[in-house]
């Protein structure tokens, strides 16, 4: 797996290379920037970016700029972006162009090395990871009536598994079924939740939110 790290905070930049070097990955280049990140990503064409969200030279939203913009370029580029707390509006804007090989986590997350690392293989492999505290936020924009009630066991058995980040072949996998069954039954999903080809959003998301909302609801 071959790396570019975007992270303008020094320590946090060598401190994530010394550590994954240390597991045996290819960190190709590290950057303090958005415009030395994309030059190092068009050179090295990674497997996967890692992006802090605010970056030189305003430290607002140029991490999310450039993780859209390089993913852009690089339509196959998986990204983990870092982020010292939710900030609710870059999320969705990263996740309206499709969840599949994209993770936002909290910069917490890198301490607990076991977590980041499963999280940043997930999103290499094509899956999602989605810091727990940044889907709280998100499932606010979620409306009451999310239309779960309308799964199968089946169906609701299918979106956990989705929200796990696996893709349809480790569903297909997980569950002893064709990939078909379960493109079959992720079309039947989405139908229940009312969720047409034309939303704004990655349907996928969108269900998935709606699932944890509801373990959320049902756990509260």
């Amino acid at each position: 797996m071959r790396i570019v790290i975007a992270e303008d905070d020094a320590l946090l930049r060598e401190g994530l290379a010394l550590l994954l070097r240390a597991e045996g990955l290819d960190v190709a280049a590290t950057a303090d920037g958005p415009g030395p990140f994309l030059e190092a990503v068009d050179f090295h064409k990674p497997d996967v970016a890692i992006v802090d969200v605010r970056m030189p030279p305003t430290h607002t939203d140029e991490g999310i700029v450039a993780a859209v913009e390089a993913r852009r370029r690089h339509p196959d580029l998986a990204v983990l972006v870092l982020s010292a707390y939710v900030e609710q509006a870059f999320a969705t804007d990263l996740l309206a162009g499709g969840a599949a090989k994209l993770g936002y986590l909290l910069k917490e997350r890198v301490g607990r090395v076991e977590e980041f690392l499963g999280a940043l293989h997930r999103v290499a492999d094509g899956g999602t990871a989605i810091d727990p505290e940044v889907v709280g936020q998100l499932l606010t924009r979620s409306r009451p009536d999310s239309g779960l009630d309308r799964l199968s066991a089946r169906e609701r058995d299918v979106l956990a598994l989705m929200a796990e980040g696996l893709g349809n072949t480790a569903i297909a996998e997980r569950l002893f079924v064709t990939e078909g069954a379960v493109h079959k039954h992720i079309r039947s999903i989405f139908a229940k939740l009312d969720l047409a080809p034309t939303d704004r959003a990655d349907r996928r998301v969108i269900a998935v939110l709606r699932y944890l909302e509801d373990i959320q609801r049902r756990a509260g």
